[in-house]
């Protein structure tokens, strides 16, 4: 039930999937607040058309929202993660956090509505928000941001309505983004991303599954991320939170073994390397358990990075791909660890 209505949510509306335990139906109406049964096709697109290229001309004027140093220190705090913001300039990223705007909100308070036009980008900065979509006139609950993230792009990035409602369970606040500053230095910047990172992408086997539409909302929410010799990636009993695509070079996978003796018991073993166009820290997303292994670079290594909320949204489509591995796994963990905890719920 949870992989088709994954694929489905997915598909259809793009936001990010909870675990089955916290999908429910929403307790309070949203009838006057999202189009209900009405799927995001369905509705018209009402935002301006802005072609990248054709922009050569920066003729807006700058959006500049005063801020004190305590605001400033806590929107790079809020910001630093971002992976939209990852590829700009240091010109480019000023001209975004002079342009941010705050926003404190309230329990139960409507950030955005599913079918609205998207007028604003938004960071969060702390407090817990519901993301809710309307189907066969029922809203249900299919995730959750937790005190980090960002969300709104979407209606930005393709000129299409709010995908999903997004609301506030406890107090909070955001730092957000206007429509024409996001197009005229995020589309832009995404664009040029395109254009590098598009064969690529095509040549990932993972993706190849996809539609080419599917491969490029891919690399518009990708970072790019450089790692040196012997640098770790991710480690052992860490929270997962990216999922990963070597760029270049080799990526070497280890895991802790307790089948040598105590004074070896935290030696590391290799299990697996991952090269150019392979993946990895795909399964701890799936399952939602901690890395059961850490990932080192071998020489210089470039990955292409997606966070959580962007591989549950983005990704529905290549799960079971991705599930196949988790016995492969589970037999070389077994093997390696000793354990028979580490079984398909606790992966890479």
């Amino acid at each position: 039930m949870l992989l088709q209505l994954l694929t489905d949510v997915t598909e259809e509306y793009q936001v990010p999937i909870c675990s089955e335990s916290n999908l429910r139906e929403y307790p309070w109406p949203l009838v006057s607040d999202c189009r209900l049964g009405r799927k995001v096709g369905d509705i018209s697109v009402c935002a301006e058309a802005f072609d990248p290229d054709e922009e050569e001309e920066d003729t807006e004027q700058r959006v500049v929202h005063p801020k004190t140093d305590e605001q400033r220190c806590r929107l790079q705090e809020a910001c630093k993660d971002i992976l939209l913001f990852r590829n700009l300039d240091q010109e480019q990223l000023s001209q975004v956090l002079d342009a941010m705007f705050e926003r404190k909100v309230k329990p139960q308070e409507h950030v955005i509505d599913q079918g609205d036009d998207g007028d604003n980008f938004y960071v969060i900065e702390w407090g817990l928000y519901d993301i809710v979509v309307a189907k066969d006139n029922q809203a249900r609950c299919v995730g959750r941001y937790d005190n980090h993230g960002s969300f709104g792009e979407l209606a930005l990035l393709y000129n299409t309505p709010r995908a999903a409602t997004i609301v506030a369970t406890t107090e909070g606040a955001l730092w957000g983004l206007d429509r024409v500053t996001f197009k005229r230095i995020i589309l832009k910047n995404n664009a040029k991303k395109r254009k590098t990172y598009e064969l690529f992408i095509e040549s990932v086997p993972l993706l190849k599954s996809l539609e080419a539409s599917e491969r490029m909302k891919i690399v518009d929410v990708i970072g790019e991320k450089v790692y040196q010799d012997g640098e770790r990636i991710i480690a052992q009993g860490d929270k997962a939170d990216s999922f990963y695509i070597v760029e270049s070079g080799e990526v070497k996978i280890m895991i802790k073994s307790k089948t040598m003796t105590s004074k070896e018991a935290n030696q590391e073993v290799e299990i697996a390397r991952c090269r150019r166009g392979q993946y990895f820290g795909e399964l701890a997303l799936v399952t939602n358990k901690p890395r059961a292994a850490s990932a080192y670079a071998v020489g210089e290594v470039k990955c292409l990075v997606m966070d959580v909320q962007a591989f549950e949204r983005l990704l529905g489509p290549c799960m079971n791909i991705m599930k196949r591995n988790i016995t492969h796994y589970e037999e070389q963990l077994v093997a390696i660890s000793g354990d028979a905890r580490f079984g398909p719920e606790a992966m890479l």
